[in-house]
């Protein structure tokens, strides 16, 4: 019997609540397969299983608040069979909320579910207006217009400063900064991009999260998860994007295998990521396994960033705007395009040798943008 847990999906999460199953009892379940929409502080979340099996039970239902770690249901492995009739496992489980007195299982539309996944909305909590009390979706409109963004705004906020006063306070960071000339970078851009469609053209940014991935990929101390007293390194480079969310607030999702993907597949999944971000639709694995995250705040103008790590993670890399200063080339002073990269690391882990290495590196791939 395998059980399927809520898992951590960032360092600001303690708690979830299930909104809705998408596998029943006795459906087969695969690797990926989302099982389980849970609603956090920051977006409803996509439960993707990591095993193989057949559904078995529900032991929590949708509705109920439960802490990371909690059993949501159990999982038969291949070839395992039923236990028999009234089966209980030995750990306790968390009951399903409780129903008010003489409560009836609420009528709804299946437009009317579907929105109200859609808008993050408990249609349970909807008093209906259709025939027999069913809810419909103008009812499920109704609710998420009257609903109080600022305050889930607020208790995003006090999530993500919980989560980094725990990372300042436990963790010993480091800061290196490097200002890197961008004359080489943008000039490639423009010639790539001179034939490209609007829609499909490359994002400076997009040459940036894949110089930190090779960089990562190369510097194995930046790259992985503390966690139980010692570092775990990740063969894998996982991006984590630092997004902001229009309720206000940030998320970081991952782009699984950075360092793999041509600049073209990272422009499409760095904009589908951040669509998918500000409507609530994130997958479980996009938030629990970034091994590294980039922030990029050039958009907002400012110059540089000391960021602050996202916990389990070791380091985090920022980006400042892009912008003409002086700099010397060749004994000359020159306008030149400079960016201040900024390099947030776990002294437990490296150094400031290792660190100036990876900004090295960082650097010398923005030096030769037709390599990446």
């Amino acid at each position: 019997m395998i059980e399927f847990t809520l898992p951590s999906m960032g360092s600001d999460m303690d708690e979830g609540k299930l909104l809705q199953w998408l596998k029943k009892p006795g459906e087969p379940v695969r690797k990926g397969d989302v099982v389980a929409v849970v609603d956090t502080t920051k977006a409803a979340v996509d439960v993707e299983s990591f095993v193989e099996g057949t559904m078995f039970e529900e032991v929590v239902q949708p509705g109920a608040t439960v802490p990371v770690g909690t059993v949501l249901a159990y999982i038969l492995a291949p070839g395992e069979a039923a236990p028999p009739p009234g089966w209980r496992p030995a750990a306790a489980v968390a009951p399903a909320p409780a129903a008010e007195p003489g409560a009836a299982r609420k009528a709804i539309s299946p437009a009317a579910r579907a929105k109200a996944k859609e808008l993050g909305i408990d249609a349970g909590t909807i008093a209906g207006t259709g025939p027999d009390g069913a809810v419909t979706v103008a009812d499920v409109e109704k609710a998420a217009a009257a609903a109080k963004p600022a305050d889930r705004a607020a208790e995003m906020r006090r999530s993500i400063a919980a989560a980094m006063s725990r990372s300042k306070r436990e963790i010993p960071h480091y800061y290196l900064s490097e200002t890197i000339p961008m004359a080489r970078a943008a000039e490639w851009l423009a010639r790539a991009n001179a034939d490209r469609p609007v829609t499909e053209r490359l994002l400076m940014g997009v040459l940036h999260l894949k110089a930190v991935a090779l960089a990562a990929a190369a510097s194995p101390g930046l790259n992985g998860f503390w966690r139980d007293g010692a570092f775990q390194p990740s063969a894998a480079v996982h991006v984590g994007v630092a997004i902001s969310i229009r309720a206000g607030g940030l998320i970081a999702p991952a782009i699984h295998d950075a360092d793999r993907k041509t600049l073209a597949e990272l422009m499409r999944e760095v904009n589908d990521l951040v669509a998918r971000a500000r409507a609530g639709s994130l997958r479980s694995s996009e938030m629990s396994d970034p091994t590294i995250t980039v922030t990029n705040l050039g958009e907002s103008g400012v110059e540089s960033v000391m960021p602050i790590i996202y916990p389990p993670q070791v380091a985090i890399v920022g980006f400042g705007r892009v912008s003409e200063r002086p700099w010397v080339e060749e004994g000359a002073v020159r306008a030149m395009p400079l960016v201040t990269a900024t390099l947030a690391a776990d002294h437990r882990v490296t150094d400031g040798t290792r660190g100036a290495r990876f900004l090295a590196q960082l650097r010398e791939r923005l030096q030769h943008p037709e390599e990446l």
